[in-house]
């Protein structure tokens, strides 16, 4: 028997009708097409599905679609501000190679903002702490922590997101 689920996801009204069983991560996945959201291990410990939620980092593969019912939910296509322009944490992941394979990297980057949320000048430690629960096989996590540093760098002195000496708006564009 299908339930109707109303959400707000990254600024849009959805209405999706869902089992109750269904995990919130495959209805983001199959019914809305928002395939940045990652499934990886199925049991909430890689954090490649983590999205906000009510402005909280969760991992999406540990929540029932009926329970974000109400809730406005953000994924990494809703992240960036704009059409075509990059998230200070984006354009950082790719301008310090936070990333290899890419699998993990939405994950992280989700994880990430919500550090950068409530602390605008994280240590190495506490972006360590912060991403504990997000692994990557590809990278070691030096990178990775460089990228949140630096992200959180631009983003409390209003930096534009910048890519290769352009604009992250430009280089999407090309």
């Amino acid at each position: 028997m299908a339930e109707h689920v109303s959400l707000v996801v990254n600024g849009q009204r959805r209405e999706v009708e869902v089992e109750p069983r269904r995990l919130l991560v495959q209805v983001l996945r199959e019914d809305l097409n928002l395939t940045g959201t990652h499934v990886g291990c199925d049991t909430s410990q890689c954090g490649a599905c983590t999205v906000h939620v009510d402005g909280r980092a969760i991992k999406s593969c540990t929540m029932l679609a009926v329970q974000a019912d109400g809730s406005s939910v953000t994924t990494i296509e809703g992240l960036a501000a704009g059409e075509g322009a990059l998230h200070p944490l984006q354009a950082a992941f790719w301008e310090k190679h936070g990333l290899q394979c890419g699998f993990s990297t939405p994950g992280m980057i989700m994880a990430a903002a919500d550090l950068l949320q409530n602390e605008s000048d994280p240590s190495d430690d506490e972006i360590r702490h912060a991403l504990e629960g997000n692994y990557c096989r590809c990278t070691g996590y030096h990178n990775i922590v460089a990228a949140v540093r630096e992200a959180a760098s631009m983003m409390r002195t209003g930096a534009g997101a910048t890519i290769g000496g352009a604009t992250a708006a430009t280089h999407a564009s090309t």
